[in-house]
């Protein structure tokens, strides 16, 4: 019994000496939130409101272009740079104060105090003199206007006389200010990166604190470091002004793009646009629920954008700029009657990898009366070519079946019903066979070709008579032309390019002109892609600006590869091996032996060279009259003829149709070839020259 009693006392002795723990521990909890609230509660709130977190992408300089040998083509150019980085809501009042600080380390170019429109004063005004303006507007219109209507109304009624005694530092503040509004919040902006001088950079730097948001950092502007000639294929860049394009904006605002950010807008600039950007540095701001930045972290580095190696040789760029302007030079003063004649194209091309070795247009600017660099002529202009497609006409026809290897036709004039007789460049030519007919450049044997491909087997053609027009052989002799690159993309690494004129309503006597190169239009670029096609056996390349892309290197030495512009056959002719190897003769024959069109130019060449003349008839019009009848004289042609290391188009349009005309196509081909195989500036001898 008395055990049981001691038991029983016990246990309120254990509650109690619990409740005295949980006691205790309540006690130095409530201390403990007291301690938070009155001597950290600060602190611990401003942690709490750090409850936004945002990523700015910061860009980055672009990528290098360097020509085949990595020679520099293309930099970057350092430069002092003033930048503002907006916190999120920012308001006007505080970009003016900034502005009026700044305005006393540093001063805006005229070009930019200029570019100061009414209403920046106006706004200007409006933030200077608030309470004035906003009551210049009566009760009424407080209540029925929302605030930016208000404050749209109260920037109408600011006066001439309001803003026209504005000081020079105000005009200053103003076009600090026109810049500071011009940023995206967390996102940096340019406000000066040009005629900032070191005593300027120095103060800024030396200030910062003073200036929230302010950044003197350094910026870059591309620099043709060589190869001025070739602007219009490198292309260009947007200003931070400018920004993104407004048609692309959503494509690349979903890339990662900055509003403000500098692109490629043409050329290879933006061909390679995805390369070039580089990866922008990645930083993430906590900001307090206000928008204030209370601190930033690099998440990603920055690295510059990758390289382009391209496939020109700048070297032998310049000579061939140097032989083409020479040249177009000369035929324009050989005549009056070349007043016409105002550009010469020439594409470079290596045959059997598409690599572009140059291209060089030259153009006479007649209202400035001054020549110029136009090298994006020989992708996007088109003329026609004359007789140097003819090796396409008769694969056409080998093709089709219409002729067979061998088959020969006597050159005499075709004359089709209410159609114009047509014939050959000469009376001379005689019973041809298709080798020969490329020898000799025979009109009337393409025309058998055409006519044959629509329908008309009649030999010889019967005088004035009607000829048979099937429209199906249009579309065929259509389609062998384009297995060549004739009047279709050639695939070239560039934004965009010409595809020439595709002739409408043909009927038999204009097929006869499709046949010789006197329907269809097409570019130089187009050219130099058929002659390659035959002098490689039948494979169509693509053609290449781009060799390959490297990673940036942290010195002045290219870094590794990144990616290699593989050599990408796009098709290979669908004909008989053999009938490739009989253009391939005639372009031949055409240089090399007696009869050929070449042959008093071309003979005795060292590197032998193949390839094929050309001559087209071309009117000219102005205002609907015509004026003038001239010729366009082209030549292709590729060497050495066993294995090709360089094909070439030429086309030099609308020179004067007279006897004894300047062969300005031959002199620009000649002196091309020269200046690489020989390796020399491609000069040739004054006897040489007068042939």
């Amino acid at each position: 019994m008395l055990k049981e009693k001691k038991k029983k006392s016990r246990i309120p002795f254990r509650l109690n000496i619990l409740f005295f723990i949980i006691f205790l521990s309540f006690s130095v909890l409530v201390i403990q939130l007291g301690i938070v609230q009155i001597l950290e509660g600060e602190t611990f709130q401003t942690e709490i409101d750090r409850t936004v977190e945002d990523i700015s992408k910061i860009p980055v300089p672009r990528g290098k272009i360097y020509d085949r040998n990595h020679q520099l083509v293309v930099d970057n150019k350092a430069m002092y740079s003033i930048t503002y980085t907006p916190p999120k809501r920012v308001q006007p009042m505080d970009k003016l104060k900034l502005a009026q600080k700044l305005v006393h380390y540093m001063k805006m170019d005229e070009e930019d105090v200029d570019r100061i429109t009414e209403r920046n004063k106006k706004e200007y005004w409006y933030l200077m003199n608030k309470e004035e303006a906003v009551n210049r507007l009566t009760e009424k219109e407080k209540e029925e206007l929302d605030d930016i209507e208000q404050y749209d109304l109260a920037l109408e009624r600011i006066t001439d006389e309001d803003i026209g005694d504005l000081t020079e530092e105000e005009l200053q503040v103003i076009a600090i200010k026109r810049e500071l509004d011009k940023a995206y919040a967390l996102t940096p902006q340019v406000i000066k990166n040009s005629n900032i001088s070191p005593e300027e950079y120095a103060k800024i730097a030396e200030n910062l604190s003073e200036l929230p948001g302010i950044n003197a950092s350094t910026d870059w502007e591309r620099q043709l470091v060589t190869g001025e000639a070739l602007q219009s294929i490198i292309g260009s860049i947007t200003t931070q002004e400018q920004g993104i394009p407004l048609e692309k904006m959503e494509y690349f605002l979903s890339r990662g793009y900055n509003r403000n950010d500098r692109v490629g807008k043409s050329g290879l600039e933006q061909q390679y646009e995805e390369v070039l950007r580089g990866r922008k540095e990645q930083v993430k701001f906590t900001t307090t629920k206000e928008g204030e930045v209370i601190d930033s972290d690099i998440i990603v580095p920055g690295e510059r954008g990758k390289d382009l190696v391209l496939t020109i040789d700048m070297d032998f760029q310049e000579k061939v700029d140097k032989i083409v302007l020479d040249e177009l030079k000369k035929a324009r003063g050989k005549s009056y009657h070349n007043r016409f004649a105002v550009d010469a194209l020439a594409v470079v091309i290596n045959p059997k990898t598409g690599e572009i070795l140059a291209l060089s247009g030259q153009h006479y600017n007649e209202k400035e009366d001054k020549y110029e660099s136009a090298p994006f002529k020989t992708i996007y202009d088109a003329h026609r070519p004359g007789s140097v497609i003819k090796g396409a006409t008769i694969l056409a026809g080998l093709n089709s079946g219409a002729i067979s290897p061998g088959q020969t036709f006597y050159d005499r004039p075709i004359k089709i019903y209410e159609t114009p007789t047509k014939g050959s460049w000469t009376s001379g030519i005689g019973s041809v066979n298709d080798i020969n007919a490329i020898k000799a450049s025979s009109n009337v044997y393409m025309f058998y070709v055409a006519l044959r491909m629509i329908g008309e087997y009649r030999y010889p053609f019967p005088d004035n008579a009607t000829a048979t027009f099937n429209r199906a052989g249009v579309q065929e002799l259509r389609n062998n032309f384009q297995q060549f690159g004739l009047g279709v993309n050639t695939g070239l690494d560039f934004p965009s390019e010409g595809t020439g004129y595709v002739g409408k309503d043909p009927n038999p006597g204009l097929m006869m002109d499709f046949a010789i190169g006197q329907y269809d239009t097409y570019t130089t670029l187009q050219l130099a892609q058929y002659v390659s096609t035959i002098a490689n056996d039948g494979y169509r390349v693509q053609p290449k600006l781009v060799k390959e892309i490297r990673y940036p290197s942290v010195d002045e030495t290219l870094g590794a590869i990144y990616q290699y512009n593989e050599t990408n056959i796009l098709n290979e002719i669908e004909a008989n091996n053999d009938y490739i190897k009989r253009v391939q003769e005639g372009f031949w024959k055409v240089f090399n032996e007696r009869g050929g069109t070449g042959y008093h130019q071309w003979a005795n060449k060292s590197y032998r060279p193949a390839g094929k003349t050309g001559t087209a008839e071309n009117e000219i019009f102005e205002d609907g009259k015509l004026i003038a009848n001239t010729e366009n004289l082209s030549l292709v042609g590729y060497a050495p003829f066993e294995d090709p290391e360089i094909a070439f188009a030429v086309i030099v349009p609308n020179l004067g149709n007279i006897k004894g005309q300047y062969s300005v196509n031959h002199m620009i081909g000649k002196r091309i070839m020269d200046a690489y195989f020989l390796n020399n500036d491609g000069e040739i001898d004054d006897e040489e020259e007068d042939e």
